[in-house]
């Protein structure tokens, strides 16, 4: 480890061994920073602390379980060197084990990519997305505490808030080259997956003031949901049914979207699934990622995974 870079260790009140492995490496390693807490605040909360024990000039956000690239922390401490508010990250896409790479790289840029006052809608249309994923953020520690952060607990997606809130950064970058590995559908909320992505995320998105509707547009809708293609791989995904329905679309659905969102829901997750699968394999060629996906959700039969196959790709394990 870089003798100028410190670990700080949250652990949000685990209910299994974390304290007792972290003992063996605080130990040996004064740079690692350990910090236990009594209650679990949510990933909002912990993330936030985290932030306030550190030391450092800035913070790297990342979750447990994704990986760096082994010159990564030497690149993000020459990119620091520009004094950036926020450095975005780019990254590679992998399967939960690292056996099979997804996507070589989450955003399409060659060259790194600086944001001043006047890009700062370019930035939000170009970086949005692939914020979801905290692992990619690394941000100035003295401009994360000085903004609002208790209202964005809950969301799931609290440093998305502090970078887009008003004023929203207007002084970052992006780093073309990925320096961290994705481990695809290994969320802690993957049991909540309708919830995040077709209510929290766009909740987030549109309460942003200094963007215009259409540069949200191209993040996602007000009401993901009402889209069809979106609600119909979520079924397919196993992420959407008549239980999401009910809990999130039925007190607020009407007419023609409420019977959509209800036929959807009521519609044969494996036959959804063996769709879905058929879309990617003809028309969505290059779209290995959600393939991949839909071939690891508990309605892919072996319809689905024999058309894969039919078409000379490997079949992943399922997650």
């Amino acid at each position: 480890m870089e003798s100028c870079v410190e670990l700080i260790v949250v652990d949000g009140a685990s209910p299994d061994n974390t304290a007792e492995v972290m003992a063996q490496y605080i130990a040996n390693h004064p740079e690692v920073r350990y910090y236990r807490e009594e209650i679990n605040s949510g990933i909002d909360g912990d993330y936030d602390k985290a932030v306030g024990y550190a030391k450092g000039e800035y913070c790297w956000l990342m979750s447990d379980d994704d990986l760096l690239n082994p010159t990564a922390i030497r690149h993000v401490l020459s990119a620091i060197d520009n004094k950036k508010d926020l450095i975005v990250v780019n990254s590679e896409i992998w399967n939960a084990d690292f056996s099979n790479k997804l996507l070589d790289r989450r955003l399409n840029f060659d060259t790194d990519v600086e944001f001043g006052k006047e890009e700062k809608e370019q930035l939000f249309i170009a970086a949005a997305n692939h914020l979801s994923f905290i692992g990619c953020v690394v941000i100035r520690r003295e401009f994360w505490l000085a903004r609002e952060r208790a209202i964005y607990y809950g969301t799931m997606f609290i440093h998305v808030g502090v970078i887009f809130q008003s004023p929203a950064v207007d002084n970052a970058m992006i780093i073309s080259e990925p320096l961290i590995a994705i481990r695809d559908g290994n969320a802690t909320w993957s049991a909540r997956t309708f919830e995040v992505w077709a209510v929290k995320w766009p909740a987030l998105i549109w309460s942003f003031p200094d963007f215009s509707d259409s540069a949200k547009r191209a993040i996602c809708l007000p009401d993901q949901w009402k889209k069809f293609k979106f609600l119909f791989y979520l079924r397919a995904m196993g992420s959407y049914s008549l239980v999401e329905f009910k809990k999130f679309l039925l007190p607020k659905a009407k007419g023609a979207d409420r019977a959509m969102a209800y036929l959807v829901a009521a519609f044969p997750g494996a036959v959804a699934n063996i769709i879905v699968v058929l879309f990617y394999l003809l028309i969505k060629r290059r779209s290995r990622l959600q393939l991949f996906d839909v071939l690891c959700s508990r309605y892919a039969s072996v319809v689905s995974r024999s058309l894969v196959r039919s078409f000379g790709l490997t079949i992943p394990d399922k997650k």
